[in-house]
């Protein structure tokens, strides 16, 4: 959701000294002030966020003080979805119960937490907490800064008002990869003002027997396969050289600023086996575009790219390919215009890229050249004319709307859960968990 919220007003106050909120996040911006909840009114206030050294807060606000904990940990992985659970239960006897949080399954212990407000962390004799629900409750906002950053990806997100549950109930330690994973039909109550959202992409109607349905108050709702059971690539915003990048949408659309070197963008995941394909559609500045695979050994931080690790598809000069300090191989492959959509075949497995053109191959099976050595993923990089790629990784995402073109619904990858304009080639696969798994 960018630039988005959700919100709900209840109509009773419900239970106040006892709750429970279980989400999955998909970080998309690091060291920003990123609220996740809000609660309450002036003076009344709850809300969960992401600090502006990547840490998180859990705090509620009476008007006078401030209870909840921060933690010491950072959490700055874009490209892996985060399962936070937030327990609070006023009536625990022992003052460290009343407070918990779970980070993928993990109960972060309150010494590797500091205090909200010095003194007053656990909180202590506070057994009504200002959970004010006469007022909004809303999802991914802040109300009194419209510079907040609201960009983020979320999935599956469950309230439960008077009842308290820790990180087992909504997910679990898979047997045999050690990874924590979610429980999509977990057994909860939802008590009054309890609800699940988000179990389906873009659903804020509520899955549980309350109806307690959220309104889109602003922005728009988009929905994509990413979920926390398949976990797809997007462009990956740690690498952006001197913030020459602006990434936007989810990190699936990114955008070169005018002038200046050359400078490049590799995806969030680089595979070193398997057969994977993504779309990238060019909406502006085609003439000055490269893009194709890149090892994910190179290093990128830097103006000059290390062409030597690269193997890009270079449209500026008929369409041949760029690689090895800057020779080439091939050429009139075909050009790019704006609004064209490329389509990019990896083969890591034989080392071979192929490029396709709306749907039709300009070349296949292109020998990638022995210097990109490693895990290989998929690399874009301009020097300027503003040059726009809204990448589709098999999420169904481009730009603010899901694929549609084509089929009504898209087509899939061998893995049968992604969403492309255009039909990959056969065996080919998005790049997320389950392509992987293959």
């Amino acid at each position: 959701m960018a630039n988005t919220y959700i919100t709900r007003t209840p109509s009773s106050a419900g239970n106040r000294r006892k709750f429970t909120i279980s989400m999955w996040v998909k970080r998309v911006k690091l060291g920003v002030d990123q609220w996740l909840v809000q609660a309450g009114a002036s003076g009344s206030e709850f809300d969960i966020r992401f600090t502006t050294s990547d840490t998180l807060r859990f705090s509620t606000w009476d008007g006078s003080n401030g209870y909840g904990m921060i933690t010491t940990r950072v959490f700055r992985d874009t490209s892996a979805w985060y399962h936070l659970v937030f327990q609070y239960d006023t009536a625990q006897a022992t003052d460290t119960n009343r407070n918990k949080i779970y980070i993928n399954g993990e109960q972060i212990n309150p010494s590797d937490t500091s205090a909200y407000n010095a003194g007053k962390h656990p909180p202590q004799n506070y057994d009504n907490p200002s959970w004010n629900n006469t007022t909004a409750f809303r999802i991914n906002d802040v109300t009194w800064t419209s510079s907040s950053p609201k960009d983020a990806v979320y999935s599956h997100i469950h309230h439960t008002d008077g009842y308290a549950y820790d990180a087992s109930t909504f997910g679990s330690t898979d047997s045999t990869t050690g990874e924590w994973k979610i429980n999509t039909s977990p057994s909860v109550t939802y008590g009054t003002n309890g609800f699940f959202i988000l179990k389906d992409g873009n659903t804020i109607t509520d899955s549980s027997s309350n109806s307690n349905n959220f309104a889109l108050a602003q922005g728009t709702l988009t929905k994509t396969e990413d979920c926390p059971d398949n976990n797809f690539a997007t462009n990956n915003p740690i690498c952006n050289v001197a913030g020459r990048w602006t990434i936007t949408n989810g990190n699936n659309t990114i955008q070169h600023a005018n002038g200046g070197s050359w400078t490049a963008m590799i995806s969030s995941i680089a595979p070193s086996v398997g057969k994977y394909y993504m779309e990238a559609k060019i909406t502006a500045g085609a003439s000055r575009t490269m893009f194709g695979v890149m090892s994910a050994d190179t290093n990128i931080m830097s103006y000059a790219t290390n062409l030597d690790s690269i193997c890009l598809y270079y449209n500026l000069s008929g369409g041949e390919f760029q690689q090895s300090g800057g020779t080439t191989s091939g050429n009139n492959y075909g050009t790019f215009a704006d609004n064209d959509i490329a389509g990019i075949a990896l083969d890591c497995t034989n080392k071979y890229i192929s490029i396709y053109k709306n749907g039709s191959a300009l070349v296949t099976n292109h020998t990638i050249p022995t210097t990109v050595t490693g895990p290989i993923g998929f690399g874009f990089t301009s020097d300027s004319n503003s040059t726009v790629y809204q990448c589709n990784y098999g999420n169904g995402y481009y730009g603010t709307t899901a694929v549609t073109t084509n089929s009504g619904n898209g087509y899939a990858g061998t893995d049968g859960k992604s969403i492309f304009s255009y039909q990959p080639p056969t065996g080919y696969s998005a790049l997320s968990t389950r392509g992987l798994n293959l």
